[in-house]
């Protein structure tokens, strides 16, 4: 298993985690921001993390449903959907918009009755992970686990099914007419976008 240290001192090293003004996609501010991309690129270090990740998660769920797949939503889970899936032996599909919803697309399906995990990389609020239950709901299929490798939410993000993270971690967030940088007239960017 790895440890909180050295989860972050991996993110600071590939520059995954950014110190500034940034404005989340969630609609809110924060001083830090975690690019999983950046971490990604490196495919032995996704490996790494997405095992250790899968540990964790094969250790919460011990004895339970078996996993027929993964599902992310795109475009930020996807890397974490697919290493995860490749750690647990089973297939990788993902969810993209399509008219401003996450939808199944590419001929990926979802049988009655199959078990999936839901994978991200990075949880603020959980909207785009709960699109992707939902979808699998949709489908006749059932969440097991949510998986995602750094849940910023402080525990606002809940699902009906465990979630396992690699990396509790709160940073600070500020609702926009709150947010002490702007008041700065600090610029905000969109590292995500």
């Amino acid at each position: 298993m790895m440890d909180s240290d050295e989860i972050l001192s991996l993110l600071r090293e590939t520059g995954a985690l950014l110190d500034g003004h940034f404005e989340l996609r969630s609609g809110l501010h924060s001083d830090t921001f975690f690019q999983c991309a950046k971490v990604l690129r490196f495919p032995r270090i996704a490996e790494r993390l997405c095992t250790a990740l899968a540990g964790k998660m094969r250790a919460g769920l011990a004895g339970g449903a078996p996993i027929n797949g993964v599902i992310a939503p795109a475009l930020g889970g996807i890397l974490v959907g697919y290493e995860l899936a490749r750690c647990l032996g089973v297939r990788s599909i993902f969810a993209e918009k399509e008219d401003g919803a996450l939808v199944l697309r590419r001929g990926f399906a979802i049988a009655r009755g199959e078990h999936f995990v839901v994978a991200e990389d990075v949880i603020t609020r959980g909207g785009r992970v709960a699109e992707t239950v939902e979808i699998v709901r949709r489908n006749g299929g059932e969440v097991v686990a949510v998986a995602v490798l750094v849940n910023r939410s402080g525990g606002k993000a809940v699902f009906s099914c465990p979630t396992f993270s690699l990396l509790e971690w709160e940073p600070k967030t500020y609702d926009r007419a709150q947010c002490p940088l702007c008041a700065k007239g600090l610029v905000f960017e969109h590292p995500g976008s």
